[in-house]
């Protein structure tokens, strides 16, 4: 029952806060109430057994919580004005009437957690934790720093919020404009982390990847007039179709080499391209919308060895000049030794070894691993892959990575 209620509140803990948020307008209560309907959910379902909707049982015993706390409060009158007087009677549906709905709770729970009151690391840390779900030992896991330091950012951060008065709406105008980035940089950490998990035992945390796709299509209709909106949500729509190819029938990892591009989501694919002619002229596109060109080229491959990889090193090279990064350096290495050799890529991924960023970063070693594999010098391969293996935190990842090695030890590179 345990790892049930794990399991649902981890898939609707954003929806649950959310909805909270919009009664007490503190997202740090709002958190708070949510976590006291878990509990409550414990002692009950253990004894009455888990309910027929356990979504919807927690977020109206989390609404009902607010309520009550509303009404204690001295200023109820005022505060129940505000969201209105037929609140305690309202329906809450925790399903989405169709995959490209707004979930307008949601959408303002992500503004206010972007909120520029707070610095960069803390609208990150907040959002993972809010909107993702993301325990505090998992955010720093994502970020490479000590847990204690998320647990302060983020506690700060609902504390700032919360002194500010920071208001739990969508805002408009330019308030909405100088918010937009650190949304986006928002959406796109959530989708990521489901992606490719950090840490655990699977690869995939599928719904993290709905619900950033579900804001960012939400972003998409709310601003039609945002290049970059329309390259986030191409980019995903993209990634996403990847899904069903990327893990085996016991949850291994599938190399994208060796995936079944059969499939690959084909409605998602055309989702993608549709959004990204939706961002305009390639020659203007911006970093989200670049990544998604890069998408574009493989899902248009028939298979690995017809992909693009000149045009692919030659978008991933722009997008260093838009946004510099030694991931995205480390990513066109990857694309030039599949369009040059692995020889010309090599003295690239080596001039990335002293970079701070990449110090504790698995897929350096990985990909240096299988660039030496791919010149003969399987011992050097085999080294590097035992690396990469002491550095991911994901079980599945691991368990890849060793195979890797034991097979060049084996001779069979």
């Amino acid at each position: 029952m345990e790892s049930t209620l794990e399991t649902v509140f981890r898939m609707e803990s954003a929806r649950i806060i959310a909805t909270v948020a919009r009664i007490v307008r503190d997202v740090g209560i709002a958190e708070e109430i949510a976590q006291d309907a878990l509990v409550a959910a414990l002692e009950q379902w253990r004894r009455d057994g888990v309910p027929d909707r356990p979504g919807a049982w927690l977020t109206a015993t989390a609404k009902h919580r607010a309520v009550d706390l509303v009404r204690r409060r001295e200023t109820y009158a005022r505060k129940l004005a505000e969201v209105g007087r037929s609140l305690p009677e309202e329906s809450y549906d925790p399903e989405p009437s169709g995959p490209g709905d707004i979930d307008d709770d949601v959408l303002r729970l992500v503004f206010t957690a972007c909120h520029p009151v707070l610095s960069a690391g803390a609208r990150a840390a907040l959002t993972l934790r809010l909107v993702g779900g993301l325990r505090t030992d998992e955010i720093a896991r994502a970020f490479l720093v000590p847990e204690a330091t998320v647990a302060a950012r983020i506690t700060r951060a609902k504390r700032t919020l919360a002194k500010a008065g920071v208001a739990f709406e969508v805002p408009y105008g330019e308030d909405r404009a100088a918010r937009l980035g650190s949304v986006l940089e928002a959406v796109y950490l959530v989708f990521n982390e489901g992606y490719a998990a950090t840490a655990g035992d699977d690869l995939l945390r599928p719904g993290l990847c709905e619900d950033a796709l579900r804001l960012a299509r939400g972003l998409a209709a709310l601003m039609p007039g945002e290049s970059e909106v329309h390259g986030l949500a191409a980019l995903l729509e993209l990634q996403a179709s990847r899904a069903p190819a990327r893990t085996g029938p016991d949850g291994r990892p599938v190399l994208l080499a060796e995936q079944d591009r059969r499939r690959w989501n084909r409605l998602l694919v055309r989702r993608g391209y549709a959004a990204l002619a939706r961002a305009g002229d390639g020659r203007a596109y911006g970093p989200y919308a670049l990544q998604a060109a890069i998408a574009a080229c493989h899902a248009r491959a028939a298979s690995y060895e017809e992909t693009d990889w000149t045009t692919i090193a030659g978008l991933y090279g722009r997008l260093g000049e838009l946004a510099p990064s030694p991931v995205v350096e480390l990513n066109r290495a990857v694309a030039v030794s599949m369009a040059e050799g692995p020889a010309a890529a090599l003295p690239l991924v080596d001039a990335l070894a002293a970079e701070p960023a990449l110090a504790r970063y698995h897929l350096l070693p990985s990909v240096r691993g299988d660039l030496l594999a791919r010149l003969g010098r399987s011992a050097e391969a085999r080294a590097e892959f035992a690396r990469a293996a002491e550095l991911t935190r994901n079980e599945r990842e691991r368990t890849l990575l060793r195979g890797r090695e034991r097979e060049l030890g084996d001779g069979n590179a």
